[in-house]
């Protein structure tokens, strides 16, 4: 018999990993909900029609589409192309992303919602990509956006909840970067070369690892003259703190409308001090992240340095998001947060905390019967005052029960033998400590754990 194993790219979360993971989630969601925004949950699949397209002729290969019901075979042969067969054979596809099934949500129930519309998303989302470490084909998206509303004071509040979340989960040490699309489009502008927009942003994003000289060449083998480049090249210069290269960036684009823009909205961002922030946001002209999305602020979350692990969210602004389903000039914004990375931190980082490490605070163990009956009304009482609590099943060996929890890392056990039974008290013991005491079964309700 062959041993059972999973799909490539999909795991298992075993309950340790669970716990950990929903404590990352129920931070977030508890964060989201302090901001306003509104809980949704979209189907796992979508009309194909309502997908394709979207994400580009990657994205589209990417998606997992779900064959359809019946005789898909005979379908299949009356095809005359591979698009042909593909719609034929499957007419729905697994999520690819939360945004575009956000988009067609709002569409469809524009007349009901109020707008600004401001909700957050968790729910998994599948893409055939190849497996590797930190990529997986089912994974966790978690979201926030805004749409109807073109507000600077989104943003403000979008990287307040970065800040949030961040600080609640004990993590210091990462950063929040910020940019302007209209800055990069004003900068290809600048060089002559507004169609190079994408081939431009591409070589700046790539600064941190091939560095200036890297990125120089990289435009010059796509075309750019020297006297072009030299204008990428001071724009790559400008250092300083963030004032410092707000100036730089007014004197670079004098007189350029688009790139004016940017930097006044960059400038409220940074100072709308309207309320207290434990990582100030920081200015970085080359930060791009998918410009062909984002028409706007740029914002992206990067985790400690001492954590080689990069971006641990993302997101910006997006104009007509919605008019790829017919309903145009509704505006929005929205960030997105890295889960399986944000884990990756905070196990590096040894920050989750020890509660996390079990659920069950007390096992009863099991010695009879008459034990049992006793044991079960004080293992509810604990529980009506939210402590985990169970009774061993089976009335096993006590050094198998105790193995058992001690395996299961549940920190104290409750014995109720003959003597227990006749002095109407119960024993406890501390696993962690291996200190016992034997107290008033009375008084058992009343103790913590």
């Amino acid at each position: 018999m062959n041993k059972p194993t999973i799909p490539k790219g999909t795991r298992d979360f075993g309950p340790d990993v669970v716990r950990k993971r929903n404590h990352i989630l129920g931070t977030i969601r508890r964060t989201f909900e302090l901001y306003g925004f509104q809980p949704l949950e979209t189907p796992a699949m979508e009309n194909l029609s309502t997908l394709t397209g979207k994400y580009g002729e990657e994205g589209d290969q990417l998606m997992f589409k779900i064959l359809n019901n019946g005789d898909i075979f005979s379908a299949a042969q009356q095809a005359g192309n591979s698009r042909e067969l593909v719609s034929r054979v499957s007419e729905k596809a697994l999520r690819y992303d939360l945004t575009i099934p956000f988009a067609r949500y709002v569409v469809m129930n524009q007349h009901e919602l109020a707008f600004p519309f401001k909700r957050y998303q968790i729910q998994p989302v599948w893409r055939a990509d190849r497996p590797q470490k930190g990529r997986y084909r089912e994974f966790y998206q978690c979201d926030a956006d805004v749409v109807g509303s073109s507000s600077l004071l989104n943003e403000v509040e979008l990287l307040a909840v970065y800040d949030q979340v961040f600080h609640r989960l004990g993590l210091r040490g990462y950063t929040l970067r910020i940019n302007n699309r209209k800055i990069l489009s004003a900068l290809a502008d600048r060089c002559g070369k507004p169609e190079q927009l994408t081939a431009i942003t591409v070589a700046i994003d790539k600064l941190d690892k091939i560095g200036a000289e890297g990125v120089k060449k990289e435009l010059a083998e796509r075309g750019l003259s020297g006297q072009e480049t030299a204008v990428i090249e001071r724009f790559l210069s400008i250092q300083g703190n963030n004032e410092e290269k707000l100036d730089r960036l007014r004197e670079l684009f004098a007189g350029h409308e688009t790139g004016l823009k940017g930097i006044e909205e960059l400038s409220y961002v940074l100072h709308a001090d309207l309320a207290a922030r434990h990582t100030v946001p920081v200015l970085d002209p080359t930060l791009a992240r998918g410009l062909n999305y984002y028409t706007g602020i740029i914002i992206e979350a990067n985790a400690p340095a001492t954590v080689k692990i990069g971006s641990i969210g993302g997101g910006g602004r997006y104009d007509d998001l919605t008019g790829l389903f017919g309903l145009t000039g509704l505006s929005g914004v929205g960030i997105s947060f890295g889960v399986d990375r944000i884990y990756d931190v905070l196990e590096a980082l040894q920050l989750f905390p020890e509660a996390g490490a079990a659920s069950t605070r007390i096992l009863f163990l099991h010695l009879g019967d008459d034990s049992i009956k006793t044991a079960f009304p004080l293992m509810e009482a604990l529980r009506d005052r939210d402590i985990p609590a169970e009774i061993f099943p089976d009335p096993l060996k006590l050094d198998k029960q105790l193995k058992y929890a001690a395996k299961r890392g549940i920190p104290h056990v409750a014995i109720i033998g003959e003597q227990e039974l006749q002095e109407n008290t119960v024993s406890l013991k501390n696993l962690e400590t291996g200190h016992q005491e034997k107290i008033p079964q009375a008084q058992l309700a009343n103790r913590s754990f």
